[in-house]
């Protein structure tokens, strides 16, 4: 039995699961895995990872945990099923207080029962950390083996193709393989798209929010359209709050003598307090913003001026509070979720590529003068990796060897099939933010161009995040109720 436990939360029924998964799906499928019979060798093809999974890895099986969410006014009811794509990499999913903890759920509920499946790696799901990574490296050590490689090889295992992987396998073993509707948020719109490529079978709807990725993909590319968007940003912060840009200057002016660490003893560096910009592109990413910088400084009345007249007019003398240095670790480290910056750039590996990737946006951004430590305006930076965040960051050190090398790697799972996506029958219903500070709306509409029975719904409306108050999802699921696509659903 999955069970692992139910209980009730305000507004919800809650039950706990996890199943075993293979921690290489190269040489099987999920179909085959759970016992299902498929006449269709065509198909049989495309579900299965066709590579041979190292031998290292071979049999070894990981937990994914998922939870089924429903309404209690609903409970005994066999409602269709949704399963929410959360966003990332690795990124678990939401972790409810009630319905309206996430804006989603509380219409979702009405009529759906609601699967949330932690990727893997993340949450409950045999999660991936530093101590993970250093074991791995230290077996492989012991058998005589490169631990660099064989961590790298490991992290692979964590991408979009093996994660889509499990979820048609939770469908098929453990729901019956009843066809279930999907709900992508961000990464999870990747996701959407890798399913549709390889288990289009599976799903009866699907709906992506602020998720589509350019196809063929290209990480460079991406950088190209999102830095200058990070500027506009960047610029409509300190435009709305113009003290702000005089407080971010007067910090970036004092860690510019270098000798300010964070809490965890890593450097507090201007390029670090670059990072704080992750959040621009969700709402109210700028209020947060504003309210971090208002106790930035110990003397004064929380303003660059008095600080600076406190410090005798000196940056290197300005004295940051404890509780801003604190905030500033909190909103750029990864203890909780290692996965996301180290799998960031590559979400857009698919297949056998031309060129590695090599730091997509570490690259981008040396082209770029205005984003460099000492450019006044400081430029925050939304959504970029960069390879001395795993020299500094604690959480993070663990995986630079392998870093080095995924880099370098042209190699990895294949994940959209374009003919596929061509000839498309599973309506698609997307929310595309016109602008999106991480996944620039025009590559989203040139993607769907070629998507059949899709559809976009743009809107300069919401921000990324759109989807996590009580209006994206309502107005998504209307629209597609009204076009019929949900006629065999609901």
């Amino acid at each position: 039995m999955s069970k692992l436990c139910e209980y009730c939360l305000p507004g919800l029924l809650v039950e706990d699961h996890s199943i075993p998964v293979p921690l290489d799906w190269r040489g099987t499928s999920p179909a085959e895995l759970a016992g299902v019979s498929v006449d269709d060798m065509t198909l049989l093809a495309r579900e299965s990872a066709n590579e041979s999974p190292d031998s290292v890895f071979a049999g070894k099986s990981i937990s994914l945990f998922y939870r089924i969410v429903r309404s209690p006014e609903k409970g005994s009811e066999h409602l269709p099923l949704i399963v929410y794509l959360q966003g990332g990499p690795g990124g678990a999913e939401p972790r409810p207080l009630n319905p309206y903890t996430d804006g989603w759920m509380a219409e979702a509920i009405k009529h759906f029962r609601i699967v949330l499946p932690d990727q893997r790696g993340c949450g409950r799901s045999s999660r991936v950390e530093g101590s993970v990574i250093n074991r791995i490296g230290a077996e492989a050590k012991a058998e005589g083996a490169d631990p660099a490689r064989r961590q790298a090889d490991y992290l692979k295992r964590f991408l979009a193709d093996s994660i889509i992987r499990d979820f048609e396998y939770l469908r098929l073993s453990e729901f019956g393989g009843e066809r279930w509707v999907t709900l992508g948020q961000s990464y999870g719109g990747f996701l959407t798209m890798a399913n549709l490529s390889t288990f289009p079978e599976g799903v009866a709807a699907a709906f992506t929010c602020g998720g589509i990725p350019h196809i063929p993909a290209d990480a460079a590319d991406v950088y190209a359209h999102t830095f200058p968007r990070m500027v506009k940003k960047t610029q409509g912060f300190y435009e709305r709050y113009p003290e702000d840009e005089k407080r971010v200057a007067l910090v970036a002016d004092r860690l510019a003598a270098g000798d300010v660490t964070l809490p965890d003893g890593s450097p507090f560096s201007i390029r670090r307090l670059q990072l704080i910009g992750a959040g621009l592109g969700m709402k109210p990413a700028p209020e947060r913003l504003h309210n971090l910088f208002d106790t930035a400084f110990v003397a004064g009345d929380g303003s660059a001026k008095a600080a600076l007249a406190a410090a005798g007019g000196d940056p290197a003398k300005v004295e940051l509070s404890d509780g801003f240095r604190h905030a500033v670790m909190d909103m750029t480290a990864s203890p909780s979720n290692p996965l996301y910056w180290t799998l960031q750039e590559f979400i857009y590996a698919d297949g056998k590529m031309e060129h590695p990737i090599r730091w997509a946006a570490a690259q981008e951004a040396a082209g770029r003068p205005e984003f460099a430590p000492s450019a006044r305006p400081l430029m925050l930076f939304a959504e970029a990796m960069f390879p001395w965040m795993f020299d500094e960051d604690p959480a993070l050190i663990p995986f630079r060897p392998a870093m080095d090398l995924l880099m370098e790697d042209t190699e990895f799972g294949h994940l959209y099939d374009q003919e596929q996506l061509k000839r498309n029958t599973v309506p698609l219903q997307a929310a595309v933010y016109f602008d999106d500070a991480y996944v620039d709306s025009g590559l989203q509409l040139d993607t769907l161009s070629r998507v059949g029975v899709s559809h976009a719904w743009v809107t300069n409306e919401f921000e990324h995040d759109g989807l996590h108050g009580d209006k994206v999802f309502a107005h998504l699921l209307a629209e597609a109720r009204d076009r019929g696509d949900l006629k065999d659903v609901l």
